[in-house]
């Protein structure tokens, strides 16, 4: 298992569909995942940390799991199927634990809610990364160009090599 971070999140310019880009904590591994609109506006509230008026889908979660006393100790993105990414949600309740099958991109906004680790199978690298080091770059550069368009504070960010920034 690799750990990753969401590197930020771009939109496809063929399909115009949002992609989450995970990028490994330490290394060079770059994932991109297409997701949702709707999880991609869960995911960017949570990088930026805007808080809305009405809980949306995962704060909600977010708040039943306090409710229940349990916890998400951390999610992993596990297999890649037929195209379809598969991704675990590892929450503790007391002394039990239970695997919980999810989406990456629920996973993931959930894990930035609860400040949980995200890891990324490394078969699942294999199948799935861009086939060349140009296309991960790309990503890379499209990411961290939104990672400027977005910031408040876009000097932090150009101070930051895009290879190796984290949004």
């Amino acid at each position: 298992m690799v750990e990753v971070q969401v590197f930020g999140l771009i939109m496809d310019e063929e399909s115009r569909a949002p992609v989450m880009v995970l990028r490994a904590v330490e290394g060079e591994e770059t994932l991109p995942i297409q997701i949702g609109f709707a999880e991609a506006a869960s995911i960017a509230a949570a990088l930026e940390n805007i808080e809305v008026s009405r809980p949306m889908t995962h704060d909600l979660l977010m708040v039943v799991l306090d409710t229940l006393d349990a916890s998400i100790e951390r999610v992993e993105i596990t297999d890649l199927r037929d195209s379809v990414f598969v991704a675990e949600i590892h929450l503790k309740k007391g002394r039990r634990t239970f695997k919980i099958d999810c989406r990456p991109s629920d996973a993931a906004a959930l894990a930035l809610r609860a400040g949980a680790q995200i890891f990324v199978a490394d078969e699942v690298f294999l199948k799935a990364a861009p086939a060349d080091a140009a296309e991960a770059s790309r990503l890379q550069w499209l990411a961290f160009f939104h990672a400027l368009e977005a910031s408040e504070n876009p000097d932090s960010i150009l101070d930051s090599d895009p290879e190796k920034t984290v949004h």
